[in-house]
């Protein structure tokens, strides 16, 4: 009978860095966003055009919700209806945030590249 001896081997985790932590973290939360929207939320406020509306004297005007976006290169206003407000809202909000993770994150890399181009 062969008789082996079994080297286990465990390995330490290295001393943590925090932005490394970090841009973990910031990766790991992207999968939330991914019914983000495109654009900005836009409120126009607009007279209806109706003579007896509470509009008509320019005052107490309607609000009119939209989508600020390009297509294709020229720009787009796409109506929002109302009982889609704030959940359109929200979408938008996480392209915010997303783009300010995807700003974070590339910090942190450009960062480390010249830290490890300084090593060379």
């Amino acid at each position: 009978m062969l008789c082996t001896d079994t080297i286990i081997s465990v390995s330490m985790k290295s001393p943590s860095e925090p932005d490394l932590e970090r841009r973990g973290k910031l990766i790991r939360s992207l999968g939330s966003l991914r019914e983000m929207l495109p654009g900005s939320f836009v409120e126009r406020k607009r007279a209806c055009g109706r003579p007896n509306c509470h509009c008509a004297d320019g005052k107490n005007l309607h609000s009119q919700f939209q989508i600020s976006i390009l297509i294709d290169g020229k720009p787009k206003a796409l109506h929002i209806p109302a009982e889609l407000v704030e959940k359109v809202r929200e979408k938008i909000e996480m392209r915010h945030r997303f783009e300010a993770a995807a700003a974070t994150v590339c910090g942190i890399n450009l960062k480390r590249f010249l830290k490890e181009k300084e090593s060379l």
